[in-house]
């Protein structure tokens, strides 16, 4: 019966020290490509005039469950008031179109459903895993609108709220995809160019601004390994 217990706490240890043989990676750096949708007065469709995005990504991860992510992204979106069925008193014979150049910078916390890794490095840890994101940053929009023939530039920065959700994959030992949509919440409603179409300013934060959706995916690659000694971590 010892010999048995014995045999049994070897092999116990023997799987956690092979499962713990790769060094566990603090910062993934990385770059992505997305679309990204306007939501606003001339589109309520997550899906409709999806326009491309790209970007780049710094994580810092204290652990397998967690990570504080920095996102710098450029996009391109574009809207029109003569393809929607909402009645505007000022538009309906001078509709109004709008191109508009938007700067993301956000930061966010990202959550782990399970512990990311591919297992040899943090025992019981998923290559696969779903996650959640929620953040704040800033949105830079440039828009050029264009109503019977005239053309305005109107620049503005917001406050943005990103909320999001996806799933991770390790697809080597250092190399991480990650597939995900985020809606980003903007504190005004100027992305478009044309704030309070209807002419009454609305008040909240958040009540009667425009926002756009980023469907993306983004690959990244693991550095700055944690030191096992600093940590008091064993082999």
């Amino acid at each position: 019966m010892k010999q048995l217990a014995v045999l049994a706490i070897m092999w116990l240890t023997a799987i956690v020290a092979h499962a713990q043989d790769e060094p566990e990676y603090r910062l993934e750096l990385g770059a992505g490509a997305a679309l990204a949708a306007y939501q606003g007065d001339f589109n309520g469709s997550l899906l409709k005039s999806m326009k491309p995005m790209g970007g780049v990504v710094a994580k810092y991860k204290p652990n397998p469950r967690m990570a504080w992510s920095a996102l710098l992204g450029y996009t391109k979106l574009k809207g029109t008031s003569g393809n929607v069925k909402t009645w505007y008193p000022e538009l309906t014979e001078h509709p109004i179109s709008f191109s508009s150049s938007v700067i993301d910078v956000s930061l966010r916390y990202e959550y782990n459903f399970w512990p990311f890794g591919t297992g040899r490095e943090y025992y019981g840890a998923q290559k696969l895993t779903p996650f959640i994101a929620m953040g704040l940053g800033l949105s830079f929009a440039n828009a050029d609108t264009e109503q019977d023939g005239q053309h305005q530039k109107r620049s503005s920065g917001a406050l943005q709220m990103p909320i999001g959700m996806g799933m991770k994959y390790k697809v080597a030992d250092r190399w991480n995809l990650a597939v995900e949509w985020t809606m980003h919440f903007t504190g005004n409603d100027k992305i478009d160019g044309m704030p309070d179409p209807y002419g009454i300013e609305s008040s909240g934060i958040f009540k009667n601004t425009d926002c756009y959706s980023v469907l993306g995916v983004t690959l990244t690659y693991d550095l700055w390994a944690k030191c096992k000694t600093c940590h008091n971590d064993q082999d």
